[in-house]
C-alpha cells in the first residue's frame, strides 16, 4: 500500500464539502486495493450521535460494504490525526496504514482537543475523572466463561 494524494484530496474534500452541511470538519475514506469503498465527514452535531466521526462512519460502511469486520486488507485517509476513539475503532478492524493530513495539535488549535482522553487512559480507572466502579465481577465472569464454551464462537 502506497500513499495516494488522490486519496487524501478526498478526504479533505469530504471534510469540506461537511462543514458546508452541516457535520464537522472531518473527513474519512476507506480504501482497498486502489478502490473507494467508503467516504464519510463527520456527523457527531448532525446526527446527535457522540460517535458519529468520520472515521468510525466510514470503517462501519466499508465493513457493511465488504461484508466482514476484518478490514486488514484496506487503508484509510483521514483529514486530520484520529481521535483515540477512532484509533479505537482502526485497530478492532485491523486496518494497517492510516494517512492523515491534520495533527492533534491542528484539532486541538481548532477547538478539538483529545489530550484530556490520552491522560485519562493512562491513569487506574479509579483515578480518572469518569467514575469507574467494578461491580459484580464473578458474576460478570459467566458471559465469558459461556463464550469460552462456545464451540462455534468467531475469534475477532
Amino acid at each position: 500500500m502506497a500513499y495516494s494524494k488522490e486519496y487524501m484530496m478526498r478526504a479533505i474534500e469530504t471534510a469540506l464539502h461537511n462543514v458546508d452541511n452541516g457535520g464537522g470538519p472531518f473527513g474519512a475514506v476507506v480504501v482497498k486495493d486502489g478502490e473507494v469503498i467508503s467516504e464519510c465527514g463527520n456527523r457527531v452535531t448532525a446526527s446527535n450521535d457522540p460517535t458519529a466521526h468520520a472515521e468510525v462512519l466510514a470503517i462501519r460502511e466499508a465493513a457493511r460494504k465488504l461484508g466482514k469486520y476484518d478490514l486488514s486488507d484496506c487503508e484509510i485517509y483521514a483529514s486530520c490525526e484520529p481521535c483515540p476513539m477512532c484509533l479505537g475503532a482502526i485497530y478492532w478492524a485491523h486496518i494497517g496504514v492510516v494517512y492523515y493530513a491534520g495533527c492533534s495539535d491542528d484539532a486541538k488549535n481548532a477547538g478539538f482537543d483529545d489530550s484530556f482522553i490520552y491522560k485519562e487512559l493512562k491513569l487506574e480507572p479509579k483515578y480518572r475523572s469518569v467514575k469507574m466502579l467494578q461491580a459484580d465481577s464473578q458474576e460478570g465472569l459467566r458471559v465469558f466463561k459461556k463464550w469460552l464454551d462456545k464451540d462455534d464462537r468467531v475469534e475477532y
